[in-house]
């Protein structure tokens, strides 16, 4: 198992693929994008199902999310995919994309094996979408959205930052919208893991102001603490329910606490925190020849040392140097 000094096991793997991403959203990374990784430093598709292998057979890990950078962008994606899904015991899997090739790539995700996707969208707007992102893919993801939907990868959910200014206007049009397609919506506080440094506490828009904005057309009804268990989303139901939205407040009202995950990222490194300023390094043990009980020990003693909280409300907390396209969120 991979337990830490508070008791808390991880069950939730997030595997980022690749730091590289066909977006530069504003609040991540700058319009000329960053120094990606060179490919040796990579892991490649087989080391990366080794760990994931360690993981669900040595570690207790039970799900299992591919993550980036834009995770769409890994060549190998569907075949990592395939051979993750015939572990055993086998993992549930899912994947958080931009949604930009989803059309083209959601049935074979499908029949590989994987299990839902979770799309980034923060706009109903086209012209928002360019300033947001920096890109005029808006209809991309639409269409990506559309296919997850039509190949079963459902629920399909939708993930939105509301940036102030910006579309924080829209967050009752796109809960309406969600509703109408049958997405489940999931909107996520501006966190501080852009590549600039840029991230303002007090231009985040918070869960709260969230949840004013909706109150305004919806009946949101709190769902009970003991359904939400460890996953990072408060959830409501809306007008009485069936349909759900979440509002992950990583900031203003952090779930610590009961955070379940670990993180390997695109070079192979175990972080135990989104936040950390520190990394344990699996893919040298990998590449020397490490049994995969020596690499198991690495990731548990990696786990062991993880905090009590993000820290995030502290005076003294320092942003990490890594950017989300690196960390995998």
């Amino acid at each position: 198992m991979l337990l830490d000094t508070f008791g808390r096991q991880a069950v939730d793997l997030r595997v980022s693929l690749t730091d590289r991403c066909n977006l530069r959203c504003t609040y991540c990374m700058p319009e000329q994008g960053l120094q990606w990784l060179a490919k040796p430093e990579l892991l490649t598709d087989e080391e990366i199902v080794r760990l994931v292998t360690i993981a669900v057979r040595d570690l207790g890990v039970r799900e299992v999310r591919f993550t980036g950078g834009e995770p769409l962008l890994r060549p190998g994606l569907v075949a990592i995919v395939a051979a993750c899904a015939e572990l055993d015991p086998r993992p549930e899997l899912s994947l958080t994309t931009n949604g930009i090739g989803l059309a083209r790539t959601a049935r074979a995700l499908k029949a590989a094996g994987l299990d839902r996707v979770n799309v980034s969208l923060d706009t109903l707007d086209a012209d928002t979408f360019h300033t947001l992102t920096r890109r005029r893919r808006h209809q991309d993801v639409l269409d990506g959205l559309a296919a997850a939907e039509a190949a079963g990868l459902s629920p399909v959910k939708l993930n939105a930052v509301l940036m102030r200014g910006v579309n924080d206007h829209e967050a009752a049009d796109l809960l309406a919208w969600c509703l109408e397609y049958g997405y489940e919506l999931r909107f996520i506080e501006q966190m501080p893991l852009d590549a600039q440094h840029g991230w303002d506490r007090s231009q985040m828009i918070t869960a709260e102001e969230i949840l004013d904005r909706l109150a305004d057309r919806f009946v949101l009804t709190p769902e009970p603490s003991v359904v939400r268990a460890a996953a990072p989303a408060e959830r409501w139901l809306v007008d009485g329910g069936p349909a759900r939205v979440g509002v992950i407040a990583s900031v203003t009202r952090p779930f610590c606490r009961a955070c379940d995950r670990t993180r390997l990222t695109a070079d192979g490194q175990v972080r135990n925190c989104l936040f950390a300023t520190g990394e344990t390094d699996l893919r040298t043990a990998l590449r020397s020849g490490a049994g995969d009980g020596e690499i198991g020990e690495l990731w548990r003693a990696a786990m062991w040392g993880k905090k009590a909280g993000a820290g995030i409300d502290n005076p003294d907390f320092h942003q990490p140097e890594r950017p989300m396209s690196a960390i995998g969120g």
